[in-house]
């Protein structure tokens, strides 16, 4: 299939309608019809409900937005491994969740420059179940993340723990506080908040990324529990405070790669982010 196809597709998807959708790819609005009608004849399958307010995916196009969105992934990967830059011998991908990108996935991307600095690297944010989906497909080569899943054929090695920490932007504000936004760090810090806070109110404030978390309440106030690596400097300049009293929790941070693998970059790697996670444990 013409990988062209599916990218029109997946941009009519995102937006919705055919007229956005032929701006964003720079072509025609007959183009991108012409382009849809051949991917739904190809599938047998109508794609989309066209009306006056847009195009809205078909049960059927539901179901082939995440093969379509495979396929050009898969394409852009081949792309990346076969294309390497003069000067390269191997391509290695990471992915991991976005806290980790903050203050150690960097470190170990600088580790990686100096020791293997003939490999080029693809670098990925991610959540769980997409990244775990990566490695299971070969499109991931490694995956940091805080609650992996065990799956046939894949490691599953612990790094380091995060020390998730309370902390506010004003202590008058005392605790429990309305402006506490709740990070859904999975379901270990759940539980545990679930046993040391059984009263606490539902939260207002809820998000998925630390990062967000941290800069809701640098520019917003309130508080939150994030990794003591995010929130180091802000503590030190006097940004944030640590909620007094408040009890500490414990993140593990794991790597997932594929379990046969004798891929000489891949080991290296693995031993760069074994490097960094002791000298992290090491900081707590």
């Amino acid at each position: 299939m013409d990988t062209e196809l599916a990218r029109t597709f997946l941009t009519v998807a995102a937006t919705g309608n055919f007229v956005v959708a032929a701006s964003r790819l720079h072509v025609t609005q007959s183009t991108v019809s012409a382009r849809i009608h051949t991917l739904e004849t190809a599938l047998g399958a109508r794609l989309f409900h066209r009306g006056r307010n847009g195009a809205e995916l078909t049960p059927a196009g539901k179901r082939f937005l995440r093969h379509a969105k495979h396929l050009v992934r898969t394409v852009e990967q081949a792309r990346h491994d076969v294309g390497l830059p003069q000067g390269f011998h191997d391509v290695l991908t990471l992915s991991g969740r976005i806290a980790l990108w903050e203050g150690f996935l960097p470190h170990w991307v600088a580790w990686m420059r100096e020791a293997a600095p003939d490999v080029s690297l693809r670098l990925e944010i991610g959540f769980e179940a997409d990244i775990m989906q990566g490695l299971i497909e070969g499109t991931v080569d490694i995956g940091v993340m805080y609650t992996p899943t065990s799956r046939t054929g894949l490691v599953v090695e612990p790094l380091f723990d995060e020390t998730l920490l309370l902390v506010t932007s004003d202590l008058a504000r005392g605790w429990p506080d309305e402006g506490y936004i709740h990070i859904d760090w999975g379901p270990e810090f759940h539980a545990q908040f679930s046993d040391h806070h059984p009263d606490a109110p539902t939260p207002a404030l809820v998000a998925n990324i630390g990062w967000l978390g941290v800069q809701q309440l640098l520019i917003y106030g309130g508080s939150g529990y994030f990794p003591q690596r995010l929130v180091r400097a802000y503590i030190e300049a006097g940004q944030l405070w640590r909620v007094p009293h408040a009890p500490q929790f414990k993140l593990p941070a794991w790597m997932v790669f594929p379990r046969d693998s004798d891929n000489a970059t891949l080991k290296s790697a693995l031993d760069g982010l074994r490097t960094l996670a002791r000298e992290e444990q090491a900081r707590t």
